[in-house]
């Protein structure tokens, strides 16, 4: 089955995609002067967004839904599934949980095609 996971921001419309979750709930590095003209690709973004009580939360939740959800599309004959991550601007937080889901996936023994629509964007 072939899974693709990207990032977008709400600001620049809607995903579309199997399954989107909204992350706009994550700090958001945005407000951080140091950390503003970074991604979610960079370690210390990464860790502002998910390295908080509730981004641990989020991906305690979300990693074994996402892997039952797989199986399950997998065991119904799915050839493809798309997995998009939306925050506000696409640049940060959305990005950061798609890093993060890739790893996750690559740790299952699954290979996802990763894209961040809007990380260039303002």
């Amino acid at each position: 089955m072939k899974i693709s996971l990207y990032s977008f921001g709400f600001k620049h419309g809607p995903a579309a995609a199997d399954l989107v979750w909204d992350v706009r709930f994550l700090p958001n590095p945005f407000w951080v002067p140091e950390l503003q003209p970074f991604t979610g690709r960079e370690p210390r973004v990464a860790s502002y967004v998910l390295g908080n009580q509730s981004g641990a939360r989020f991906l305690a939740l979300l990693e074994p839904l996402l892997i039952f959800l797989l199986n399950e599309y997998a065991a119904g004959g799915r050839e493809s599934v798309t997995v998009a991550v939306g925050c506000t601007g696409g640049k940060h937080r959305s990005v950061a949980v798609v890093e993060y889901l890739r790893a996750l996936l690559e740790r299952q023994g699954l290979r996802a095609e990763v894209a961040h629509r809007d990380v260039d964007k303002n």
